[in-house]
């Protein structure tokens, strides 16, 4: 396993492995034995960054989510897991009553619900201090100083240790973080976004912004990350659920577009010169690019997951990534 840091602060950085793995559907769609299964084959790896929300996976069972949470609460309790393992987790996007999608509405940013369903998650993962904690989504009804002051408040009290966004304009993380750093409070370190090999379509609208995608990955986002080497991101969803290499996955219509079919042409030209797969090849372009990503990967068997923590030692040659790079 390779390793890199979270976290600006030599006082609260953390050491995490550079594939994290996704709990998302841990304790609803994916058994209790088969996540333990994965949980510890991903440790055994060397894998100590895991990745849940205070919302996953509500739309399964009509609830309000927490299962991940609780799921991840017994496995640390049965394994005797420590601080060697970094947990993050998420709030904001827990709906406000049970419910199959986000048609009735969401928590939201409020200092009051930061604080309330940061103690809910603490409870339900088992810890006294969430290794990091990120705003899921953006909530355009509280004012940005209101939500930075609220997770500020609760590094201060070191319930909490590192902070992280997801889902956000890119303007609205830089002014958080000019909040922050003007008030000489801790600000957002990790950034969680959806990102992949192939192109997304942003201008798409989204169930949060009339505007389109602010939670994919695009240039004023990828400018903003070279213009700031010091913050971390995080890509989601990076291998499209299964979509590159299962057929009854297909792409969605963000993707009809032309440079998809010059991407996914290099991407198995790339794919045959490796001898790896096409996710590994995905996943190994995302590692070592010139602005690196941590791949959040997620996985329904062992199987699944070995798939993945190979693509860390896939090394892609300079004329391969340049392949890669210029498909459009």
């Amino acid at each position: 396993m390779r390793y890199r840091t979270i976290g600006t602060d030599a006082t609260t950085r953390r050491e995490v492995s550079v594939i994290s793995l996704g709990a998302m559907l841990m304790g609803t769609r994916t058994d209790e034995a088969t996540s333990f299964a994965i949980l510890d084959r991903y440790a055994e790896a060397g894998g100590t960054f895991i990745d849940t929300s205070d919302n996953y996976a509500f739309w399964v069972n009509g609830t309000r989510g927490g299962e991940s949470e609780e799921l991840l609460g017994r496995w640390r309790r049965s394994r005797g897991v420590g601080d060697a393992i970094v947990i993050a987790t998420k709030l904001g996007a827990r709906p406000s009553v049970p419910a199959t999608d986000f048609t009735k509405g969401i928590v939201g940013l409020s200092a009051k619900v930061v604080r309330e369903s940061a103690e809910r998650s603490r409870e339900r993962l088992g810890v006294e201090k969430i290794d990091l904690l990120y705003a899921h989504v953006q909530d355009p009804g509280v004012p940005l100083e209101e939500t930075v002051g609220a997770f500020a408040e609760l590094v201060a009290e070191g319930t909490v240790g590192l902070l992280g966004v997801s889902n956000h304009w890119a303007w609205q993380v830089e002014r958080a973080r000019r909040i922050a750093a003007d008030a000489h409070l801790p600000g957002y370190d990790v950034l969680q976004y959806h990102h992949t090999y192939l192109r997304r379509r942003t201008d798409q609208p989204s169930w949060r912004s009339p505007d389109g995608q602010e939670g994919v990955v695009c240039g004023d986002l990828l400018s903003y990350l070279r213009s700031e080497p010091a913050l971390v991101p995080v890509a989601y969803s990076p291998l499209l659920a299964g979509a590159y290499v299962r057929a009854d996955k297909p792409l969605g219509p963000e993707y009809d577009h032309p440079g998809t079919a010059a991407r996914q042409a290099a991407l198995r030209k790339v794919a045959k010169e490796t001898g790896a797969s096409v996710n590994q090849v995905v996943l190994a372009w995302l590692i070592g690019g010139d602005v690196p990503f941590v791949p959040l990967v997620g996985a329904s068997s062992v199987a699944q997951l070995d798939e993945s923590l190979a693509a860390v030692d896939l090394e892609l040659t300079a004329e391969q990534r340049a392949v890669l790079d210029a498909a459009y």
